[in-house]
C-alpha cells in the first residue's frame, strides 16, 4: 500500500482524451482527484469530480491489498442510478505500471478491460482505460493525465 499511496495520494488536476467513439460522442472534461489512505494505511481512497461535454461525473475508487490472495481489489461508486457501485477487477504492479483488469458488459457480451495507471512520476501519471478490442489486442478509450495540485 505504501508503494501504491506514493504513486497515486494527493490532489490532482486532470485532464481526460476520449477516443471519439459509440462510447464517447464528445470530449472528455477536465476535473480534480482526492486520493488518499485510509483506515490505518489499508486502503487507498479516490474521490473526483467533474462536469463538462462528456456530462457530470461524480465518483470514488477503493483499492486494498488482499494479503492471502496477493492482489489488490479496485471498488467504484459512479453517478449511475441503476448501478452505482461494484467490485471493479483486481489489479496488480507490472514494473512500474499499475495495472487493474475487468470485465464489463459491452454490446450485451462480457469484454475484458483494462485500467492502467502509466508513466507514474512524483507529480503526474497517466491513466488509460482500455477495452478488448475482439482480436485479442486492447483499445484505449480514454487517456486521462493527472498533475499534482
Amino acid at each position: 500500500m505504501a508503494r501504491l499511496a506514493k504513486a497515486l495520494a494527493g490532489d490532482w488536476n486532470t485532464s481526460e482524451n476520449m477516443v471519439k467513439s459509440e462510447f464517447f460522442p464528445n470530449d472528455g472534461p477536465a476535473m480534480a482527484a482526492h486520493i488518499q489512505l485510509v483506515a490505518g494505511g489499508t486502503t487507498l481512497f479516490a474521490e473526483f469530480h467533474s462536469n463538462g461535454p462528456a456530462g457530470k461525473l461524480d465518483g470514488l475508487y477503493v483499492i486494498w491489498w488482499d494479503k492471502p490472495a496477493n492482489i489488490y481489489h479496485f471498488f467504484v461508486c459512479f453517478n449511475d442510478l441503476q448501478t452505482p457501485c461494484k467490485l471493479r477487477g483486481t489489479a496488480h504492479w507490472e514494473g512500474d505500471n499499475f495495472v487493474n483488469d475487468y470485465e464489463e458488459m459491452v454490446g450485451g457480451k462480457m469484454t475484458k478491460c483494462r485500467d492502467s495507471f502509466v508513466n507514474i512520476t512524483p507529480t503526474s501519471n497517466t491513466l488509460t482505460a482500455a477495452v478488448d478490442a475482439g482480436d485479442g489486442a486492447m483499445k484505449t478509450l480514454i487517456t486521462t493525465t493527472n498533475t499534482r495540485r
